[in-house]
């Protein structure tokens, strides 16, 4: 079992940052990988970012690469999601996801937390 709470989320201008936190709990945090996934009003859930176990792999849906980064904190057991030069077209509910990272290719788990808004909007 996965605890996933996420945190940071807010109202921006386009333009502006934020970071997202997603603090876990119930298993070694250091034996899975995690993942950011969003979901927009009507529209289906989609992948943002992931990172491997040990921090050292990433990847990235196009639309955010270079403007976001994920990272992990294993001792805080906390991955973290930066935000930056956001678009109105970011407007969504972040979620973070514990799974698998392999060759480049992250797999979800039933694992989610609970969701994080956030809003770009002038």
């Amino acid at each position: 079992q996965v605890q996933l709470v996420e945190s940071g989320g807010g109202l921006v201008q386009p333009g502006g940052s934020l970071r997202l936190s997603c603090a876990a709990s119930g298993r070694t945090f250091s034996t899975y990988a995690m993942g950011w996934f969003r979901q927009a009003p009507g529209k289906a859930r989609e992948f943002v970012a992931a990172i491997s176990r040990s921090g050292i792999s990433t990847s990235y849906t196009d639309s955010v690469k270079g403007r976001f980064t994920i990272s992990r904190d294993n001792a805080k057991n906390t991955v973290y999601l930066q935000m930056n030069s956001l678009k109105p077209e970011d407007t969504a509910v972040y979620y973070c996801n514990s799974g698998s990272y392999y060759g480049g290719s992250y797999s979800e788990s039933n694992y989610w937390g609970q969701g994080t808004q956030v809003t770009v909007s002038s």
